[in-house]
């Protein structure tokens, strides 16, 4: 095993161990409850996964599946969850405000350097310095809190889906892509919930809250898999001569990206937005222009996929009849199956050149 592998699997879950640790330490003291310490016991599924990995799998990554990301969300979904729906501080007052104003500009900590002895040495005033800014970081407004952990939870998944050692099955080029489509995806995932959940009518309505997170948390399951940037190796045999599977066959990556699409992200955030802005009466600008580009982009992912139908059915009317049953006439173009041995020869004399006539005979054969 590597060492750089080994170090970049290790890392990499120990961070989404921590984060995880700190969205339910901020849960406990939002609840003040000990008992939500309890959910910390999810990262066990995530310490599992670490031993199998390593074990089985020397560290690398699955094909198509990330399970150290699927059991990041596992671990951390439900503490969002809980401080999203935590009613008595979801809005920020001016004292807690001026607090964070206290913090950034370091009074306290210029007072704490003036207060402590030259002779209890450095070690003691880092360690003061340290204690007091965990103390002011507790008595930050909640919502502050809980925007910052939405950021660090997306920036972590991009983060940690770069840094988690790769398998074979995906190419840096591949992963390259991928990483550039979770950025995207990761800010309108951030807009939706921030642009929504601030909204105060929102708030009040205890169910419209649980929808939005639910497609919230529905939209973060596209981030464990690698199926947008892959094309599914599928072997058609030869009575499989279906359009869809062969549809499937050619183009599964632009087909999955469509798929996230319309029922993933742009789909179920556009029903939403039009259900709080007819039924629900919540029309402002923000949301009145995101929902019109959810209205482009499902529009625009409709039409690549006609686009994809009718070109692959032009494509099927050029296509012998020796392709469809498995045999490509073309030798660019790889054959994937295997056929008995008289359909073999039928197909090879078809796909034979016209010989020319003038050309004379080896003589071998005269």
């Amino acid at each position: 095993m590597e060492l750089l592998v080994l170090l970049n699997a290790l890392v990499t879950r120990l961070l989404f161990v921590l984060h995880s640790l700190i969205g339910v330490w901020r849960v406990t003291e939002v609840k003040k409850e000990p008992k939500y310490w309890l959910l910390a016991l999810l990262n066990l599924l995530l310490c599992l996964e670490t031993g199998l990995t390593l074990k089985f799998k020397q560290g690398k990554g699955y094909k198509w599946f990330s399970p150290a990301i699927f059991l990041y969300l596992i671990s951390t979904v439900p503490s969002l969850w809980l401080l999203e729906t935590h009613r008595e501080t979801q809005f920020c007052s001016n004292e807690t405000e001026q607090i964070w104003e206290n913090i950034s500009n370091r009074e306290d900590f210029n007072q704490l350097k003036e207060s402590t002895p030259k002779n209890e040495g450095a070690d003691h005033h880092i360690i003061e310095s340290a204690r007091v800014f965990v103390s002011q970081l507790s008595t930050v407004c909640e919502t502050v809190w809980t925007l910052g952990l939405h950021q660090t939870f997306l920036l972590l998944l991009i983060i940690g889906r770069w840094l988690l050692p790769i398998g074979g099955e995906i190419t840096r080029d591949q992963l390259s892509q991928l990483l550039l489509m979770f950025v995207g995806t990761a800010a309108d995932i951030l807009e939706f919930t921030s642009e929504t959940l601030e909204v105060e009518n929102v708030r009040h309505n205890h169910a419209l809250v649980y929808a939005i997170l639910c497609v919230w948390t529905w939209s973060m399951l596209q981030f464990p898999l690698d199926l947008a940037v892959q094309h599914i190796g599928c072997k058609l045999s030869v009575s499989s001569t279906r359009v869809p599977t062969l549809l499937l066959c050619r183009h599964s990556a632009d087909l999955w990206n469509i798929g996230i699409s319309l029922f993933i992200q742009d789909g179920p955030f556009l029903v939403l937005r039009l259900i709080l802005m007819s039924y629900f009466k919540v029309i402002n600008q923000m949301l009145v222009f995101f929902t019109a580009k959810n209205i482009l982009v499902v529009m625009l992912q409709l039409y690549r996929l006609i686009v994809l139908s009718l070109d692959f059915r032009a494509s099927l009317q050029y296509l012998p009849s020796s392709r469809i049953g498995g045999v490509s006439c073309c030798p660019c173009e790889p054959n994937d199956t295997t056929l008995p041995p008289s359909n073999w020869d039928t197909d090879m004399r078809e796909c034979t050149a016209i010989p020319l006539e003038d050309s004379p005979a080896p003589s071998e054969y005269q």
